[in-house]
């Protein structure tokens, strides 16, 4: 099988049992940006010297695809028999407690923090900017198609864990969190 099928050169694209759509579509900007943010996971696992984010990230890295997944079909009765629904209030609330975890290792904030720190921090803070268009790009096809709250939920719970891991990637090895001089968080 070749990799290249020629099918998109007129700017189309194939969702999940449901047609053909413009490769512009919000759908696919949804599903992509997904795609992105779980691409810049990839850049977060290759960043981190810590073997369990870095094993914790290709779990947020699996249940991202099924998200992408559940984005790029948009008839409820192919995903209920393909099995690719949208993440459940169990996965959100194991994000929260994931959250709660990683923030007792921290320093409580008192600022803002800008970007930065150690080259896995600084990825972990592109992967939450990359969760927040992810996330912009779920809420505006949601306000055109029908999708589960949950999806949204997801990628706003995820932007939230993304933030606390850079600042545990930079706690962990003593950097500490470049801190915005302005107003007080």
């Amino acid at each position: 099988m070749k990799l290249y099928t020629r099918r998109g050169d007129t700017g189309e694209t194939d969702l999940f049992g449901s047609g053909r759509v413009p490769k512009d579509h919000l759908r696919v900007e949804a599903y992509g940006a997904v795609d992105e943010l779980n691409a810049t996971l990839g850049l977060c696992a290759a960043a981190t010297g810590e073997a369990d984010l870095r094993e914790f990230v290709q779990s947020l890295q699996r249940s991202l695809f099924e998200l992408g997944a559940y984005l790029a079909t948009p008839e409820a009765r192919h995903r209920d028999a393909t099995g690719m629904h949208e993440p459940g209030d169990a996965v959100i609330a194991a994000l929260e407690a994931c959250i709660d975890g990683f923030e007792a290792e921290l320093p409580p904030l008192e600022r803002f923090v800008l970007p930065g720190g150690t080259p896995s921090a600084a990825a972990f803070h592109l992967a939450r900017t990359v969760c927040r268009r992810a996330e912009r790009r779920t809420v505006a096809l949601g306000r055109v198609e029908s999708l589960a709250p949950n999806a949204v939920r997801y990628l706003n719970r995820l932007s939230d864990l993304l933030f606390v891991l850079a600042r545990v990637a930079n706690h962990r090895v003593g950097v500490p969190d470049i801190e915005w001089e302005g107003r007080k968080a």
